[in-house]
């Protein structure tokens, strides 16, 4: 095993570093994406594309990837270069446009895996999924619960996020996912009541606001991200959509 990945002895074996050095990632979003990147990059994963049209603005600091250098630069290229720093020899390939209905298809052709970070504004989020799906490409959603981190994984042949939508048409979002989990841990007898106490005081704000996200939950949930993508690359078993993966020390 090389010297970078000399540490990763044991847990990994030569074959398996290999493998996950040459599977082709996709990061629709860079904000928690940004921390999932590098994660997944000093694991060994060397061939990664991001894409996202935002740029780095302050309040993107208490939990994003990028320094006070970085604000009003394009996100991309902020994460590619500190990417390119950590391991100048990997592939880094960034798209500095937000996805859309049209193009989401022309950038996840060709990868092995996908992450899903991309905000629930619009319907894009589930048609990145849908064309995954159809493209045989597994996609890993990962939300920010401020004291924990949630990740679920769209498979090539299960469902999809959408099969949880309200039947009244209201638009979807992270929150829906995140109200099925907290209902699925009260129907097996392990209710997390902090998850549904956050819920409450986010809904009841008078503001359109985004989400409250901490750094705590973007680390931790970077690091699941990182272990499922070896997992999925590497042959072994994963949680599929309805199930998922929580990580957290409370409760």
């Amino acid at each position: 095993m090389s010297d970078r990945y000399s540490r990763n002895r044991i847990y990994l074996t030569e074959q398996e570093q290999e493998i996950i050095k040459n599977t082709p990632i996709v990061l629709g979003g860079s904000g928690i994406g940004s921390v999932i990147a590098e994660c997944a990059l000093r694991l060994g994963f060397e061939n990664i594309t991001i894409i996202d049209g935002d740029h780095v603005e302050k309040s993107n600091l208490n939990r994003q990837n990028y320094t006070e250098n970085d604000i009003d630069v394009d996100k991309t290229e902020a994460i590619k270069n500190r990417l390119l720093a950590i391991n100048s020899e990997a592939t880094i390939k960034v798209h500095n446009t937000f996805l859309t209905v049209d193009n989401v298809e022309e950038y996840i052709k060709g990868h092995k895996i996908a992450i899903n970070a991309l905000d629930f504004s619009t319907d894009v989020p589930l048609v990145f999924d849908k064309i995954c799906q159809e493209n045989d490409i597994p996609v890993l959603h990962p939300y920010n619960l401020g004291w924990g981190g949630l990740v679920t994984v769209i498979a090539p042949n299960g469902l999809l996020l959408d099969s949880i939508k309200k039947p009244d048409g209201s638009p979807f979002s992270e929150v829906n996912v995140v109200e099925y989990a907290s209902n699925y841990l009260k129907f097996w007898g392990t209710p997390h009541v902090w998850i549904d106490e956050i819920i409450a005081k986010y809904k009841a704000e008078t503001e359109i606001l985004p989400p409250p996200q901490l750094s705590v939950a973007s680390w931790t949930v970077a690091a699941m991200c990182a272990h499922i993508a070896y997992n999925i690359a590497t042959g072994k078993e994963y949680k599929k959509f309805p199930e998922f993966y929580l990580s957290t020390i409370l409760n």
